[in-house]
């Protein structure tokens, strides 16, 4: 779940999933067959609640419950989930969970009140402790669920970082708003560097697989992850894909993120940077609107540049105004559709790989 919005994470789907055999060094103890095994030595009685490493919930849905399996992973925490048939009776809800029962004598959330702008004409709901508003929940659960949502992301992103260290792999996550020009700045910047640098790509998109197509189609290994609901990608997603794709040494790997000014600023996903990209099309007080992608990426890119003349768009006063959220981030302004700039991007990118 991203704290930000809400967004689930249950609906992922990489490409090759179906089909794919996960043969690395990670071991996921958890196995399943069609009669629903466990290697499990406890007992109790069905309404009881004991500490278990997986939970279970029987939900009765019609005559045919269905069982929520959730798997934590071992090396980080995150929740796997599978949904299997009929539940064993008696078809009460049941739940074995890791954490002890809510208290229900716990106090209800302290109440939440937007700040009001000076003119009292604004609501600013994102002045708590935890950055954010949910309807019905407190900051303080608010800031629980998000500390403990990255903690888990984070040392997977850290695993990620030491494979990608240990290959001499430079990782880069670009991040952007939809339509900004970042699938069309991969291609065009693949085609300039090919045959000198080995490149893969992980594109990220909640559906469709068109933008891996495109990227295929200029020789460059791609896997598409879908996130459904999701609004961006995360370490675990990231760690799926660079293992289909098996990365070679002093490789150059683009993780595209999906089309987001917001989730994906709180994801690490094991990237060297983040790049931001942004289009004159979009206004030049982007930087200022979403602060924290600004203020987490290395560099901004400014796209579409060739479109200047017909747009009212003050390059130096967006540049201005990302170095007042990040006085360090670095800008280059270019053109992925008519190649001007694009020297100077090429430039960063090899002064990265020699770091």
């Amino acid at each position: 779940m991203c704290t930000t919005c809400g967004c689930a994470s249950g609906e992922r789907k990489i490409e090759g999933d179906d089909n794919h055999q996960h043969d690395d060094h990670h071991h996921h103890h958890h196995h399943h067959d069609d009669g629903h095994q466990h290697d499990h030595h406890e007992t109790a009685a069905p309404t009881q609640k004991i500490q278990h490493k997986h939970k279970h919930k029987y939900v009765a849905k019609g005559t045919h419950p269905v069982i929520v399996h959730h798997h934590y992973y071992y090396h980080q925490g995150d929740v796997h989930h599978h949904y299997h048939g009929k539940a064993p009776e008696p078809m009460a809800a049941i739940e074995f969970e890791d954490i002890q029962p809510e208290d229900t004598d716990a106090p209800a959330a302290e109440p939440f009140t937007p700040q009001v702008h000076a003119d009292k004409l604004g609501l600013h709901y994102g002045q708590g402790e935890a950055g954010s508003h949910a309807p019905g929940m407190g900051q303080r659960r608010l800031l629980q669920i998000e500390q403990d949502v990255l903690s888990k992301n984070n040392q997977l992103a850290s695993h990620n970082r030491e494979h990608f260290v240990e290959q001499h792999i430079l990782a880069l996550n670009l991040v952007s708003s939809p339509g900004s020009g970042k699938t069309t700045l991969l291609t065009t910047t693949l085609q300039l560097l090919a045959g000198q640098v080995p490149c893969a790509v992980i594109e990220g998109d909640q559906q469709t697989t068109h933008d891996a197509e495109r990227i295929r189609a200029t020789g460059v290994p791609a896997i598409q992850v879908n996130t459904g609901k999701g609004c961006h990608l995360d370490a675990q997603m990231v760690h799926d894909a660079a293992h289909r794709l098996h990365l070679s040494n002093d490789s150059l790997l683009f993780i595209e993120n999906v089309g987001n000014l917001v989730c994906p600023a709180s994801f690490d996903l094991g990237e060297r940077h983040k790049v931001a990209v942004l289009s004159v099309t979009e206004g030049e007080d982007k930087p200022l609107k979403y602060p924290h992608m600004f203020a987490a990426s290395t560099l901004m890119i400014i796209n579409k540049i060739d479109l200047l003349p017909y747009l009212d768009f003050d390059i130096e006063q967006c540049i201005n105004y990302a170095r007042q959220v990040n006085p360090d981030i670095q800008v280059i302004a270019l053109s992925a559709s008519s190649g001007e700039g694009m020297d100077l991007w090429l430039e960063w990118l090899e002064t990265q790989r020699c770091a």
